[in-house]
């Protein structure tokens, strides 16, 4: 029976820590992490994604002696009393766009150290389709010496957390299942029924499923290039792209898309899985990769744009001081993985710009890390030749755009967010 199961999740950011929390409100759960600091921080009650209820986290840390509860450990030796396997870590591209498949085949290589006869392992993470078998059951095998489908089985289970999100939770958005054979396959539904309450959906293979989840976010990044791309066609007809879309709208069977800078873990970087699987079965995505190309591209006409408006005010360039407000791939969020506003600001910075980073969700050191930015700890600005609104945070609603207007600062909206009157141009 699934109740004496107990689960162990691999990695515990965005996606497994909701997951864990919500299985240990039923299961026995053991929650995995590399980084000692981060299990240091959750043991805390200490969450820098934001993603976690933290009345839930404190309450199934505090219940992991009864039937049930959390356990946060950085010691592999603690997942082996574990007997499914979850595993959430991240699936990024490389500097080619090529997907990076190393911390899901790491994290494959460890389960094959701890795995019995019996075990489960169910992957979350977003894969090409067939990339469960072909790729990760291998390493499971050579690594714990057992057979797959005789000796342990394996799952697939797309996640669809959306981050900064606090209406569609996970409990809240219906799970696609799938499993290695029939049997295993219900009892991987049967469990993630247990904590869902939105519902599953049993796909008939873990191919269909990893397929799904591949898709979802590839129809998205398509619709979105469609409506940029139509941003950059109106911007040379110098008419608003709100105001067509707004029109266009009254139609009930009108897509209400926005334009904007496409990044982030999912739509920015998940086509690109599924363009690498094609091209590898000797077909080039003309659609997908075509968007990929239109949504990639939107920072640095976002950043040409602003050097051409300077050029119309004869404002000098070389020198001048850019404010950027935000650095997260998406507003109330602090997640800043593959944000593209980085691509405005190394535009900005090729033309001699200083360029200054505001934003109140991202976390300073992580975007130093990454990004070599330091920025700016408060709002309190100075004088700037340019404004760029590049993630709709709330906060950003509290700024005195108007007092940047007369100082004669260029403001630039990409997101429509800021009465339009405050706004010299926007997306």
């Amino acid at each position: 029976m699934i109740t004496k199961k107990q689960i162990g999740i691999i990695g515990l950011g965005y996606v497994g820590l909701p997951l864990a929390i919500e299985f240990a409100k039923k299961y026995k759960v053991v929650g995995f992490d590399t980084n000692e600091n981060r299990v240091e921080e959750l043991k805390r009650i200490e969450d820098r994604t934001h993603e976690a209820n933290l009345d839930d986290l404190k309450l199934v840390c505090s219940s992991k002696d009864r039937g049930n509860g959390l356990t946060l450990s950085a010691k592999l030796s603690d997942l082996a009393i574990c007997t499914i396997y979850i595993v959430t870590v991240p699936t990024p591209i490389d500097h080619l766009k090529r997907p990076d498949l190393e911390p899901l085949l790491a994290a494959s290589k460890m389960l094959g150290t701890v795995l019995k006869p019996g075990d489960m392992v169910i992957y979350e993470s977003t894969v090409y389709p067939g990339c469960t078998e072909e790729d990760c059951v291998p390493v499971l095998e050579e690594h714990s010496g057992l057979k797959y489908n005789v000796d342990f089985f394996c799952g697939y289970s797309p996640e669809r957390i959306n981050p900064g999100d606090k209406i569609n939770t996970l409990t809240k958005i219906k799970k696609v299942t799938s499993g290695s054979t029939p049997a295993i396959a219900a009892e991987i539904d049967q469990l993630y029924a247990s904590i869902i309450t939105a519902g599953t959906h049993l796909a008939p293979s873990i191919k269909v499923a990893e397929a799904s989840k591949a898709i979802e976010n590839a129809q998205r990044d398509v619709n979105i290039s469609f409506v940029n791309e139509l941003a950059l066609i109106f911007d040379r007809m110098e008419i608003d792209t709100a105001d067509v879309l707004a029109a266009a709208a009254t139609k009930w069977n009108f897509l209400n898309y926005r334009p904007g800078l496409v990044g982030g873990h999912c739509i920015g970087v998940d086509p690109y899985y599924l363009a690498h699987k094609s091209e590898a079965l000797g077909y080039k995505p003309e659609v997908i990769l075509s968007g990929r190309r239109v949504n990639d591209n939107m920072g640095m006409f976002v950043a040409n744009k602003v050097i051409k408006m300077m050029v119309a005010r004869d404002k000098v360039i070389n020198g001048s001081r850019a404010l950027i407000l935000g650095i997260a791939f998406k507003e109330n969020c602090p997640d800043t993985r593959n944000t593209r506003v980085i691509d405005i600001y190394k535009e900005l910075k090729s033309f001699s710009m200083q360029v200054d980073v505001y934003d109140p969700w991202a976390n300073p050191t992580d975007v130093k890390a990454e990004y070599h930015i330091q920025m700016l700890e408060n709002n309190n600005f100075k004088h700037y030749d340019v404004v760029i609104l590049a993630v709709a945070h709330h906060q950003f609603l509290e700024i005195d755009y108007q007092r940047f207007r007369e100082q004669g600062t260029i403001i630039f909206d990409t997101k429509s967010f800021i009465n339009r009157h405050l706004a010299d141009a926007r997306l």
